[in-house]
């Protein structure tokens, strides 16, 4: 199985191509972290940078992202079995009162395709629960926001950190359609990401930046 067939598979979406190849590549010898380094990984990569380059769209984005998904179903337990190395541990929910998660969705997605091990908590996600998460290992906090009007509970959940004393422990992502750069600043938040492809660029060069703090 050519990983070269496999990367445009999840370029161009094909998520029925994927069902078979990823199987047929194990079956064959292929590692797991060969698959997901040399194929997977490198996919979604060029799947950002068309994004950006406006060659592709958010639907595109999110066939790639399925079709991405798709394989990675086959990886994860086998990955997890040989431990293989993680580019690090996010947290993902929408915060209280806002049940919107199309966004957080594509970013969790986009994310696993980087190597990201995430959690999804899912919508209208009390500040409880991102405290619990930090103090269960979580070095990246992603917040969705897709109504003004919860926009605030992103910084209720920040302070609610800052209470818990885990405010340092963790990288603090925000995202969503009416945020801005100054908000996110004006939270006390680490980082903002108007797009999917850029929440993993500025999620890797938040941990970097913090790791070699």
């Amino acid at each position: 199985m050519e990983l070269k067939k496999i990367f445009d598979d999840v370029v161009n979406g094909e998520i029925e191509a994927i069902e078979a190849e990823v199987p047929a590549a194990l079956a064959e010898g292929v590692s797991p972290d060969v698959l997901l380094n040399q194929a997977l990984i490198p996919a979604m990569a060029e799947v950002g940078r068309l994004f950006e380059a406006k060659e592709y769209y958010i639907p595109e984005m999110l066939l790639s992202a399925q079709a991405m998904q798709t394989g990675l179903a086959f990886l994860r337990p086998l990955l997890t079995a040989s431990q293989s190395t993680s580019a690090g541990k996010a947290v993902f929910g929408t915060v209280k009162g806002d049940l919107h998660d199309i966004g957080k969705n594509l970013v969790i997605m986009m994310l696993e395709g980087a190597g990201f091990e995430v959690t999804d908590l899912g919508v209208d996600v009390h500040p409880d629960k991102f405290v619990q998460a930090v103090r269960d290992g979580a070095q990246v906090i992603g917040l969705s926001a897709m109504l003004t009007t919860t926009m605030p509970n992103m910084a209720v959940t920040i302070d609610a950190l800052k209470a818990a004393g885990v405010r340092d422990q963790v990288v603090v992502m925000v995202g969503g359609a009416p945020l801005t750069e100054a908000y996110a600043a004006e939270i006390g938040a680490d980082g903002f990401s108007a797009n999917a492809s850029a929440a993993v660029r500025r999620a890797k060069e938040l941990l970097a930046a913090r790791q070699h703090a």
